[in-house]
């Protein structure tokens, strides 16, 4: 929605691109393009990118590429490793971990040249800053910090773009046990995936720990050799999308949010809530056919996650 639709409001063309292929980047390059923009692992289809190559082509055309690793996080995907030049990620998922603080955060290699013309923000005097340019002006040691230096002063200083005191204090309290819970997440979800694999009521399983998973052998290298915490699914039947929302209506132990990276189990049916405003072309181009469920897979016994989704599919798909 941002990129598609707020932005453009203020004369920013966001160009989508089939990520599969990173030469899909090269494209569309032109001389207006700012920046590449990629997620490390997608939502809702749970694609990886290829973070090397796609950097490699931004890095050709003299722009940065820009990673959000929300469905990754830290702990599992390191993107600066890759060629990655700033990273962005909501803390309210896994990073906070409870889904009880908001936050979000920019983290800056520190590696890129901002003063190389590409970027007018950068080359031309901040009249909020004393006529600083950003790109240029700044003491040597200083200059390769000039994009998180101007976050912090414009952005954050001149708007106000920061988060609120106890939500830093509830996100800290998480990031002391992201390692621990990672494993958790990962080592549930991949029991979850194999379950659901063989499950009558299911059409198709996404899990990138699947060996036979198309993305697989992206997930070895950019997820530390795991399939990641979210698991999605199609349930077998007729008419998906009701029988998406009767399951989602079945849990018991699943909470049905549209929250992501809680210690708890979620699940969501996309093409009827979050993307309900998509028509099923745009679900399709989306990764998120009507039948498909999202899972969140949290830190709970597995034995109880395995018994929720048996009784919810079973009560969704029982005449």
């Amino acid at each position: 929605t941002m990129f598609n639709d707020l932005l453009v409001k203020f004369g920013i063309e966001v160009r989508f691109v089939d990520a599969e292929d990173p030469q899909n980047f090269d494209k569309l390059v032109d001389d207006k393009t700012r920046a590449f923009f990629c997620e490390s692992c997608s939502n809702p289809a749970l694609e990886i990118c290829d973070l090397e190559e796609i950097s490699k082509i931004a890095h050709g055309h003299g722009l940065p590429l820009i990673c959000d690793t929300t469905f990754s996080t830290p702990y599992l995907c390191k993107p600066f490793e890759f060629g990655a030049d700033i990273v962005v990620s909501s803390l309210t998922k896994w990073v906070g971990g409870h889904g009880a603080g908001l936050g979000g955060i920019i983290v800056d290699k520190g590696g890129f040249n901002w003063g190389a013309g590409k970027h007018p923000l950068f080359d031309e005097p901040d009249t909020s800053y004393s006529g600083m340019r950003w790109g240029h002006d700044l003491p040597e040691s200083l200059a390769p910090l000039s994009y998180i230096l101007r976050c912090r002063t414009v952005p954050l200083r001149n708007l106000g773009g920061c988060m609120s005191p106890d939500n830093a204090w509830i996100i800290i309290q998480g990031v002391e046990t992201l390692s621990l819970r990672m494993e958790r997440h990962v080592e549930n979800a991949m029991k979850v995936a194999l379950h659901l694999k063989d499950h009558p009521s299911v059409a198709w399983v996404r899990y990138p720990g699947l060996p036979d998973d198309p993305q697989h052998t992206k997930a070895q290298k950019y997820l530390k050799g795991t399939g990641g915490p979210m698991v999605v699914f199609g349930i077998k039947s007729e008419d998906g999308k009701e029988a998406g929302t009767k399951l989602i209506d079945s849990f018991k132990l699943f909470s049905h949010v549209a929250n992501v990276g809680d210690a708890r189990s979620l699940c969501i049916h996309p093409a009827s809530t979050t993307h309900s405003q998509l028509s099923e072309q745009q679900l399709k181009d989306a990764g998120c056919p009507s039948d498909l469920v999202r899972l969140s897979i949290g830190i709970e016994s597995i034995s109880d996650i395995l018994a929720d989704l048996d009784q919810a599919l079973e009560k969704a798909t029982s005449a």
